[in-house]
């Protein structure tokens, strides 16, 4: 009895990514506060039920002040021409983090959520956003089709990140 629930704890353990027993590592650079303006593309992310048949997923980001901005968050149904829902909300960036941690609030302000820039290209081109347990994590693109050696780079830190299970939503055509 006491090898079989070994064995099942050692094998439900084995099934969770690396990055989640540990949460996901910190920020690797300082992130620039241009990163909280402008749009940003998904290229891939980890499944998670809150973003189910969504595609071509973008995320807006409008500065307010330094520290805060306003969020527009667009998901489309079922195919990157499917019909859209939007969601906004705000966020702020988090004090002592370099720009690389920040808050966005849900629901009213009831719930909030605090996300990492792990990683990023020197020009800011793409970037890898995780939440800090390190379940779910994003590599985003500032065009909605990443050039195939910038994408192979970003994935392959991803991977180094220790995130496996990836999907990669449609995104309108260049």
């Amino acid at each position: 009895m006491r090898v079989s629930l070994i064995l099942s704890l050692a094998a439900s353990l084995a099934a969770v990514p690396v990055a989640a027993l540990a949460g996901a590592q910190p920020p690797s650079k300082p992130v620039a506060a241009a990163f909280y303006s402008g749009k940003w593309y998904e290229i891939a992310r980890t499944p998670n039920s809150g973003q189910r048949n969504c595609e071509a997923p973008t995320t807006e980001f409008t500065a307010k002040t330094a520290e805060t901005f306003a969020v527009r968050q667009v998901c489309r149904r079922d195919s990157a021409t499917g019909k859209a829902k939007t969601f906004n909300t705000s966020g702020k960036i988090l004090a002592g983090s370099e720009n690389a941690k920040f808050s966005m609030n849900f629901l009213g302000g009831l719930k909030k959520q605090e996300y990492w820039v792990l990683d990023r290209a020197e020009d800011e081109s793409w970037a890898i956003m995780a939440t800090p347990g390190g379940n779910f994590v994003w590599l985003l693109s500032r065009k909605p089709v990443m050039d195939e050696a910038a994408k192979a780079a970003a994935l392959s830190r991803v991977k180094a990140l220790g995130y496996e299970k990836l999907i990669f939503p449609q995104q309108p055509e260049a």
